[in-house]
């Protein structure tokens, strides 16, 4: 062999150059990013440099050992708990792991805790409810409880009858009425109106019962008289006598609804076993409790007036004569009339036999006279 002719043997490459040294590196990045993410990135990379740098392999070689690197980092963190959050977490939620542990590792995090839950406002004004609720971090929304979806614009004459809450999202949802209002049973119910039971024909004292039962506020109900000479007795008066009046028309009529704007009124008539008349009027307002009250009431003598009842006889004289149990008597120089009490009487209401005396239901005295029209009037004495 001619010398001159052998070509140059070239040098060996350096260990680190060689493919164990890479695959070495390789390895190495799984055992070091199991006990530190951190320092087995940092070897990654540079055992991806030196594949790409320094192997002698070709480039789709080196894009299977890069893609190896990240693959051997990830199952090495993995297997050494260093992705798992949970494991520092249970360590420092450990009782008895408290020595050494600074203040600020004893804090609870922010995050970790619990949101408020939401208070009960049902019954409040549904402005309050939102602003209390907003307080506590809610966010809020608000519509019709009843089956009406009417719009909610004053916020402060609606109550909150339903709620509901979401404390994953902090929000809460008011169901609310109108003040006055009841609340369905449900959400998007009917209005659970009362209806106005049948109380005609009843004493005061019955038909009060019935509208209890009936869910109506008594507050609500207005009494008037179904006689034109009798006063409209108050609540008070006619419990006083409950079992005297009765009901002889109402309104509204039976099985009603009774809203937050409906009057509901009682048209009473009283009379005990000594009162002439014991039944109600075929309408109101178009007779007299004490018949000689009538206008066109005509006596025993076909003489007709307004006011007060007169029993007895009437004697004439030539000088003079005198009548007694309300009778009239006459004179040859004169007449004069007097009138004998008739109990209760209506003040304004006409009368008849000027001087007849009665008393109002207060006990106020009248007197049978002349009123601003001319005609026979009860007023005060």
């Amino acid at each position: 062999m001619n010398p001159y002719n052998t070509p140059p043997v070239a040098p060996p490459r350096p260990w680190w150059k060689t493919t164990p040294a890479v695959l070495g590196a390789l390895a190495l990045v799984a055992l070091l990013g199991s006990f530190s993410f951190g320092l087995g990135f940092l070897v990654m990379i540079a055992a991806i440099a030196a594949v790409w740098a320094l192997s002698p392999w070709r480039w789709f070689t080196k894009l299977g050992a890069t893609f190896g690197a990240l693959v051997l980092l990830t199952i090495g963190a993995g297997l050494g708990g260093q992705l798992d959050d949970s494991g520092t977490d249970k360590t420092d939620a450990k009782p008895g792991n408290t020595v050494g542990a600074s203040p600020t590792a004893a804090l609870p995090s922010p995050t970790a805790s619990r949101p408020i839950k939401a208070a009960d406002y049902t019954g409040q004004p549904l402005d309050d409810a939102e602003k209390k609720a907003r307080a506590d971090g809610y966010t809020t929304s608000h519509h019709d409880a009843a089956d009406e979806e009417r719009p909610i614009t004053v916020r402060s004459g609606w109550t909150v009858c339903l709620q509901k809450t979401d404390t994953t999202a902090m929000a809460v949802d008011f169901a609310a009425v109108k003040q006055d209002e009841p609340c369905p049973h449900k959400d998007g119910a009917p209005l659970p109106w009362p209806k106005m039971p049948d109380v005609i024909g009843a004493t005061y004292d019955t038909a009060v019962e019935d509208l209890k039962q009936a869910g109506i506020d008594l507050d609500r109900v207005e009494l008037d008289d179904v006689y034109l000479d009798i006063d409209s007795p108050t609540a008070e008066e006619a419990a006083e006598d409950g079992g005297d009046w009765r009901v002889c028309f109402q309104s509204p009529n039976e099985e009603s609804k009774v809203t937050s704007t409906t009057t509901v009124r009682l048209d009473l008539g009283r009379w005990t076993d000594a009162d002439l008349v014991q039944r109600c009027p075929s309408a109101k307002d178009t007779t007299y409790k004490i018949p000689a009250n009538d206008p066109d009431h005509e006596d025993d003598n076909g003489a007709t007036g307004n006011g007060g009842s007169s029993g007895g006889s009437s004697s004439t004289s030539g000088g003079g004569g005198s009548s007694s149990g309300g009778g009239s008597s006459t004179s040859g120089g004169g007449s004069s009339t007097s009138g004998g009490s008739v109990g209760t009487v209506h003040p304004g209401s006409f009368c008849s036999l000027p001087g007849a005396t009665g008393v109002t239901k207060a006990g106020t005295p009248m007197i049978c006279g002349p009123g601003s029209d001319g005609r026979d009037r009860w007023h005060s004495s």
